[in-house]
């Protein structure tokens, strides 16, 4: 993990997780919701109602697809570093997106938090981390969805969803680690083999 930056959704938004990325030489960067309500709400003031003179680390990024216009608007900053008391806080950001189609526009507003200090992370490799990490988890979403069929699960009750979950992503990692691009070619291969998904998963097994 040393060198590497850990990026993730606000559920992997924990001290514990923050700490140990830390400790074994990497840096996180995690998307920050209201499932960590003190440091949502701390951030939000700060990018919303800034002290007097509080400059901002600021960069914006346009992409146009079609008649589909997009702005990214960063702003960074290391204010809050000796506040939070969160392990290891190297800067806060804000992202406000805004996407213009066919006249209509939408905006919407996220923040994050990440080990990585002003220093070592401009606002473009800000820009950049984030913009990969979202790319990683819509590709996955969307094979959950439309390869595993995760929203037409009946599976809604307890912890149930998370543990389902939990297995279709591991499913993923699987197929992908064993050198399939496709998942779906992936998994229909190791439903005719099943032996090849117990030796891909490092279990003993006898082949026919």
């Amino acid at each position: 993990m040393r060198g590497r930056v850990v990026t993730g959704d606000a559920q992997f938004c924990r001290r514990d997780l923050s700490a140990a990325v830390v400790a074994k030489g990497g840096d996180y960067f995690w998307a920050v919701k209201e499932n960590q309500p003190t440091l949502f709400e701390d951030i939000a003031t700060l990018f919303a109602d800034p002290p007097r003179g509080e400059g901002f680390a600021t960069h914006v990024s346009r992409t146009r697809h079609g008649d589909r216009a997009e702005v990214r608007a960063l702003r960074a900053s290391a204010a809050l570093d000796g506040y939070l008391g969160w392990p290891h806080v190297g800067q806060v950001c804000a992202v406000v997106r805004e996407v213009t189609r066919k006249g209509e526009t939408s905006r919407e507003t996220a923040y994050a938090v990440t080990s990585l200090t002003p220093e070592r992370a401009p606002p473009a490799r800000l820009q950049a981390t984030w913009r990969g990490h979202w790319g990683i988890e819509n590709r996955l979403h969307w094979v959950r969805d439309v390869t595993l069929g995760e929203d037409k699960s009946q599976v809604r009750t307890g912890a149930a969803p998370q543990a389902m979950a939990a297995v279709r992503n591991t499913a993923i990692a699987v197929v992908r680690r064993a050198g399939y691009a496709n998942v779906a070619e992936g998994l229909r291969h190791f439903a005719a083999h099943p032996d090849h998904a117990l030796a891909a998963l490092g279990l003993p097994h006898h082949q026919q």
